[in-house]
């Protein structure tokens, strides 16, 4: 009971003001009460397959019935609530832009930061509000102070624009890449750190960790690898694109000193809305992407100088994380493995499948990739979306060439009955 009191007094100072307009509608909250209601008493994993949940869930969303979105890892969309909000900053901020946005919706800036700060556990004068991981990870990149001959290391699994961003240094200014050669899919996490800190020497100045690999759905034993670059002094690195309010875990659980995040991917925040997170004592040092007046400023704000933003999408942030945290992160997480492994479990024994991501929920959640025997990623993509309007990606990178699966908590289980059939059409 006392979880119960504790969740309806959360829910209830969410509904509360945000100036003049609620963070979650009064209807909304009032709705989550009825539905968990029953439920409360039920583990994140109990709850994980209850269906009259999870429709409810789905019924916060306008997901398309046109056709089925399973490419969720690319951009996800955001709920109603967020929509709604989107709308209403907009609306307003066209009364008179100049002053809505720089004289009244500024000051809004800092309540999300500290939303943000809360859900991620750091201080919020450590994390800077962006439009992206490109953005975040880019600022970092090329703001960290090296020379020539210092070495870098990253892995075979890099996202493509990290990977440019590297490649500009290395041709510019001399530095020197080393690459991790991941073994994936695994479980041994003592490989993959050795992957890592082979790769190490005394002029390993930073590593990038990809927390959970785009390509295959793969987690990372981020920590651990931090763990070794902490010995060796070098500064850490971490790639969240996917595991930010995907994964369970708080930032200073990984040991890193720089993360970068897309917040429009697994929070299903506004599109074009990022977080950039740095240890406090890394800010003085570093140089922002785009400058501002004080480039040695030890305040976290001199990353947000992007000009002209958009700002009823930064406000809006706050209703999803609102959201996300009434749905409830452990709750969230069990549904996404749950519906890896409801589909993956039904086509598991086709003859020539093959899976580049574990099974194991320790190593994984809602994103993986396939294969199939016969066909390369792009037509198994085709197929999918000209048999039943399958929306996915194709991925062909290191060896892996297939499918991207990635459900949301939104998708429904006939969804994914439907992908179950058509694959196994493929044979």
């Amino acid at each position: 009971m006392k979880n119960r009191r504790s969740f309806i007094k959360k829910v209830s100072a969410l509904s509360a003001g945000f100036w003049a307009w609620p963070l979650i509608d009064q209807g909304f909250a009032n709705d989550l009460k009825n539905v968990l209601g029953p439920l409360e008493q039920s583990s994140p994993l109990e709850l994980a397959d209850n269906e009259d949940f999870w429709s409810w869930v789905r019924h916060n969303y306008t997901a398309s019935s046109n056709l089925i979105n399973l490419n969720n890892g690319g951009v996800s969309p955001h709920p109603k609530v967020v929509q709604d909000a989107v709308e209403r900053f907009t609306s307003l901020s066209n009364e008179a832009p100049s002053y809505y946005m720089w004289r009244v919706f500024e000051k809004g800036r800092e309540t999300i930061r500290e939303k943000l700060a809360e859900l991620a556990g750091v201080d919020p004068e450590e994390i800077a509000i962006n439009r992206n991981t490109t953005e975040s990870l880019d600022t970092i990149i090329f703001g960290l102070e090296m020379k020539k001959g210092d070495e870098f290391v990253t892995s075979n699994f890099i996202y493509p624009n990290m990977n440019q961003a590297w490649m500009q240094r290395e041709m510019r200014e001399g530095l020197i890449r080393k690459v991790a050669k991941i073994p994936m899919p695994s479980t041994d996490t003592e490989a993959i750190v050795k992957a890592y800190t082979d790769q190490f020497t005394s002029k390993t100045k930073v590593v990038l960790i990809e927390h959970l690999v785009n390509w295959t759905g793969q987690v990372l034993p981020v920590a651990a690898i931090a763990a070794e670059a902490k010995k060796r002094n070098i500064l850490v690195i971490v790639d969240g694109a996917h595991s930010f309010a995907h994964l369970v875990f708080k930032i200073p659980d990984l040991n890193c000193d720089y993360f970068g995040t897309s917040l429009h991917k697994w929070l299903c925040a506004p599109f074009g809305t990022g977080m950039l997170y740095m240890k406090k004592e890394r800010i003085a040092e570093h140089w922002a992407l785009f400058p501002g007046p004080d480039p040695k400023s030890d305040d976290i704000r001199k990353f947000e100088n992007q000009g002209t933003r958009d700002v009823p999408a930064e406000l809006a942030i706050g209703q999803a994380i609102d959201f996300h945290l009434s749905v409830g992160a452990e709750r969230k997480f069990e549904r996404l493995h749950y519906l890896k492994q409801y589909w993956v479990e039904r086509v598991k024994d086709i003859p020539g499948i093959s899976f580049y991501c574990p099974e194991d929920s320790a190593f994984s959640g809602a994103l993986t990739t396939f294969g199939m025997e016969g066909m390369t990623g792009p037509e198994i993509h085709n197929f999918l979306w000209q048999e039943s309007r399958i929306h996915t990606t194709p991925i062909t990178h290191e060896g892996i060439d297939g499918v991207r699966i990635t459900p949301n908590i939104y998708t429904s289980l006939s969804d994914l009955d439907k992908l179950v059939s058509t694959i196994h059409k493929m044979k």
